[in-house]
């Protein structure tokens, strides 16, 4: 099949997309905008495959959106592309409201044309995947999770603009019957993330010498799900999940922030120790809380395991080890990033 992917360059897109390439038989065509959290080497390992084209372009431009499905011709869309930082959100909300919002707009109307140009049995394999995040649900107390049939209730400005987005797909599914999925994930990490988001800003900072920085009291929860579990469920659900449906992916590791950073640091004390031998945590800062920040994420996974036969693969902490030794030994990739970007700053310390 041909699919095409949005935001394939960044982190979980380009996660998907290795996979796609490499245990698929699909064509697939990275639509990607290159802002600032992508990287083309995040690809290099399926640059030069046969089965793999890359355009880049903005989901906004509408002229391009139609132009790139009337050439390429999708038999799927993994729709990926977003802006997805809740500190940047906070600061300059326009950004995520064009992206996450108008851009999911135009992909939802130029995949509704191209399926309802197709002959019956092509368009019934069609599917438009819509890839979300578990923030639309708002905060959770110390008990409970959140599943597909959880209350909508976004806090931040980028919840809200993904919110918005799961609206919309929703809606084309029930207005004018285009075969879509959603799928709300939770706290992604991994090898090729971008270096604001909080296990890898921990590793740079961390080796840098500088303050780690931690909101209010560190006690906020995150569901942590290994990046690559994550393609393996979004492909499952590409591939098998039945339209109209939405599908909640977890990873069933359940961590306070400061826990998370405690623990990137305790590996780091082992794996690339502090000439003075002291530990890394001692570099721990806690600094103001940002405005409306959830206090707890969590989620049952047990549809997708149950009607997809998925479960994550990996542990909390063989995720970790493989994350901070993969960024150890890809320095280079990030250094190159901090040049040509800062991502080093916490954002989203005013309202």
């Amino acid at each position: 099949m041909r699919i095409l992917v949005t935001g394939g360059a960044g982190f979980i897109g380009s996660a998907v997309v290795r996979r796609l390439i490499g245990e698929t038989a699909n064509e697939v065509l990275v639509y990607d905008k290159l802002t600032y959290a992508a990287t083309m080497s995040a690809l290099d390992t399926v640059a030069g495959h046969p089965r793999f084209k890359f355009v880049k372009g903005d989901i906004c431009d509408t002229s391009n959106v139609e132009r790139l499905f009337a050439d390429f011709a999708p038999d799927k869309v993994l729709h990926l592309a977003a802006e997805s930082f809740v500190d940047r959100s906070i600061d300059g909300p326009e950004a995520f409201i064009q992206t996450n919002i108008v851009g999911t707009f135009n992909l939802l109307r130029a995949a509704l044309r191209r399926w309802r140009g197709l002959d019956r049995g092509i368009a019934a394999r069609f599917r438009f995947h819509h890839v979300s995040t578990d923030e639309v649900f708002g905060s959770l107390g110390s008990e409970g999770c959140f599943d597909e049939e959880t209350r909508y209730d976004p806090r931040s400005p980028y919840s809200a603009s993904k919110a918005g987005a799961d609206h919309l797909v929703s809606a084309w599914g029930h207005t004018y019957g285009l075969p879509v999925l959603i799928t709300n994930c939770s706290n992604n990490y991994g090898p090729y993330q971008f270096p604001e988001k909080l296990i890898p800003l921990t590793i740079v900072k961390a080796l840098a010498g500088e303050a780690l920085p931690v909101y209010g009291d560190g006690q906020n929860v995150r569901d942590w799900l290994f990046v690559e579990d994550h393609a393996r469920a979004l492909t499952a659900v590409l591939e098998n999940g039945s339209p109209g449906q939405t599908y909640a992916i977890g990873g069933g590791c359940e961590r306070t922030n400061l826990d998370v950073v405690r623990a990137t640091c305790a590996l780091l004390d082992r794996l690339k120790p502090r000439s003075d031998r002291r530990s890394y945590a001692q570099q721990i800062a806690f600094v103001a809380d940002r405005p409306g920040h959830d206090r707890r994420y969590a989620i049952d996974y047990a549809k997708i395991a149950r009607d997809l036969h998925w479960r994550p693969q990996e542990s909390f902490d063989s995720g970790l080890h493989d994350t901070v030794v993969w960024y150890l030994a890809n320095e280079d990739w990030w250094r190159a990033i901090q040049r040509r970007v800062d991502g080093g700053e916490r954002l989203g310390r005013i309202c």
